[in-house]
């Protein structure tokens, strides 16, 4: 039997600790979001730390099987992501992802992930809205712009 789907795994090179957000992609060419959710070749999965992204995993799936049935294991491997960019998503789909914490965002066909991953790490040292705001709320993850304003207080208390 052929595999449906092959998975490589990378490891953060930062501390899982420094983690502040993980993001997924449909792609083909491991360099645009070109695919729809469903029917998508492969997805890549990246690690947003403070100033730097990691690729943490790359998958690829067999174009066999309907789409429906391949949902659960589809939405199964962006556990832990808080959004995935897309050139489309059925209804079904959406809900499904929505009811595990992971937003979709369809995005035109052929935009670069690295122009994604750089306008995140931008929300990310500023003002966090929608998806990115809700992600790290539920998360709990820290926003860097509070901790850089509690030290600022620190540094102007008396001593």
């Amino acid at each position: 039997m052929r595999p449906t789907k092959r998975r490589l795994h990378l490891p953060p090179e930062p501390t899982q600790d420094n983690l502040r957000v993980k993001i997924a992609f449909t792609t083909s060419d491991r360099q645009t979001v070109d695919q729809h959710f469903g029917s998508a070749k492969g997805v890549l999965i990246y690690g947003i730390y403070s100033t730097e992204w990691h690729l943490m995993e790359a998958i690829e799936y067999s174009s066999s099987g309907f789409a429906h049935d391949k949902l659960p294991s589809r939405i199964a491997d962006l556990s832990g992501c808080a959004v995935l960019f897309c050139n489309a998503c059925g209804a079904l789909a959406i809900r499904q992802l929505i009811e595990c914490d992971i937003q979709p965002v369809k995005v035109s066909e052929g935009c670069h992930i690295h122009f994604l991953l750089t306008e995140v790490m931008a929300e990310l040292n500023g003002t966090q809205t929608g998806w990115l705001s809700r992600a790290l709320k539920k998360n709990k993850l820290p926003d860097l712009s509070d901790t850089q304003k509690r030290l600022t207080q620190l540094m102007d208390e008396e001593w």
